[in-house]
């Protein structure tokens, strides 16, 4: 490893940065500055491109663009009201049920989505004014918005978690969306012990008791969306269809729901189709130079370089863990979740893997990790977005997140320290 070489390239980058030269071009002109130590320009522009280009040139990584369809299907197709609403029949009568809603309805809504800043927009959107006239602090109430949609990450179908599948070397699709839906339970759970503590503290008011009728009203409303997560995730587990055939099917899914709760017209399509294009053109491209840099990375031995140096520290798994742990709490606050999931896989799986543990379970870590990372400045989407959603200085949000942040911190810890929350559940399904 070239101490020169490295210096550029984590210089370069963390100037980029610092430049606000968006996330995707920052990296891939880091990974080519770093080259240009190392070879001429032509070669390194020419090694670079290559890579860029073969690294999207992979059947697996077709799910993302339809997963992020099906989303945008769904923001507009009338899926989060109803999802709301059956939340509501549900928690609403608890103390904190409108915090209760917030987190149960952006859990349901990310998992079907896949995506945690659809879930802050969506629903953030209908609950924040809700919580608002009940009532609520809007910073609590945003706070809770931001950390409960980071939970749709983990609980599958998550295109991330298909990413860190491509950055693994192939770690089973099936087992990682299985093993996700304890920790992503765990995730959510937490969160609502906090919620109903604050509740209490702050004399938060109470929803009226949803007779039987109306229940089963929302129910039947509430069931067809719900419905979704059973079909895809049912025929991967099965062995009906690929992820990536599951995807698609979750595109037709949410087409004919759209339709039925006549959300969706053929007027939309146009624009639901460009909003698609659009993020998906943003996330093959972070995938893209992310695969790059990864690559200059491995050409200068860097993940060689960084293992031997952590297990030389110690040979100790728990203290290895607290260490990868840090560093990849520190990465999210910096760095976006699909960059950060590509670079770091190659470098922390063959340290952990040759300390016994198992890539399932790293990758739910590493994961839940990021998705912290996703509610904190400066480079937190979620929490972005979620401030926006509820018309607000990120300052103001900072206090209520405290406690929401302990809470995923302590599951963050259960999840690294305790293999079985994350792995008994595939290896039920025989997918381990």
């Amino acid at each position: 490893m070239n101490l020169i070489e490295v210096f550029i390239l984590v210089t370069s980058f963390l100037i980029f940065l610092s430049l606000r030269v968006p996330i995707a071009y920052a990296i891939g002109l880091a990974a080519l500055f770093t080259l240009l130590s190392a070879m001429p320009f032509l070669p390194s522009v020419t090694t670079l491109a290559q890579r860029m280009a073969t690294s999207l040139d992979s059947f697996t990584l077709s799910a993302i663009p339809f997963f992020i369809l099906a989303g945008q299907i769904m923001n507009r197709g009338g899926i989060a009201v109803r999802l709301i609403n059956f939340a509501k029949a549900i928690v609403g009568p608890l103390p904190g049920g409108l915090a209760f809603v917030n987190i149960i309805s952006c859990m349901l809504f990310g998992a079907i989505s896949g995506s945690a800043v659809a879930a802050a927009s969506a629903i953030g959107g209908f609950m924040n004014p809700m919580m608002e006239k009940d009532g609520y602090d809007k910073s609590f109430s945003a706070a809770v918005n931001i950390t409960s949609a980071t939970t749709g990450l983990i609980i599958p179908p998550s295109n991330v978690l298909i990413v860190y599948s491509l950055a693994s070397g192939g770690v089973s699709i099936a087992a990682l969306f299985i093993a996700g839906y304890v920790p992503g339970l765990l995730l959510g759970l937490a969160l609502m012990i906090v919620a109903l503590i604050y509740s209490i503290i702050k004399k938060y008011p109470t929803d009226k008791v949803v007779g039987l009728k109306e229940f089963f009203k929302r129910f039947i409303a509430a069931f067809p969306s719900l419905m979704l997560l059973v079909v895809v995730i049912g025929g991967i587990v099965v062995g009906i269809f690929t992820a990536t055939e599951a995807s698609a099917i979750a595109v037709i899914y949410t087409l004919v729901l759209g339709f039925i709760y006549k959300e969706i017209s053929m007027k939309d399509i146009s624009p639901i189709l460009l909003e698609t294009v659009k993020t998906s053109s943003i996330v093959l491209l972070l995938i893209a130079t992310s695969i790059a840099m990864s690559w200059v990375m491995s050409y200068e031995n860097i993940p060689q370089e960084i293992s031997n140096t952590l297990l030389s520290i110690s040979d100790n798994p728990i203290i290895i863990l607290i260490i990868i742990n840090l560093i990849l709490l520190f990465v999210g606050i910096f760095m976006d979740l699909t960059p950060a999931v590509l670079i770091f896989t190659p470098i922390f799986l063959p340290i952990v893997t040759s300390l016994g543990m198992d890539p399932v379970h790293f990758g739910i870590i590493m994961i839940m990790n990021l998705c912290i990372g996703l509610c904190t400045p400066p480079v937190g989407s979620v929490l972005f977005v979620g401030c926006s959603v509820a018309n607000l200085k990120i300052q103001q949000v900072i206090k209520p997140l405290l406690p929401l942040f302990l809470a995923m911190i302590i599951i963050l810890i259960l999840i690294t320290y305790f293999p079985e929350l994350t792995l008994w559940l595939p290896r039920q399904f025989d997918l381990l």
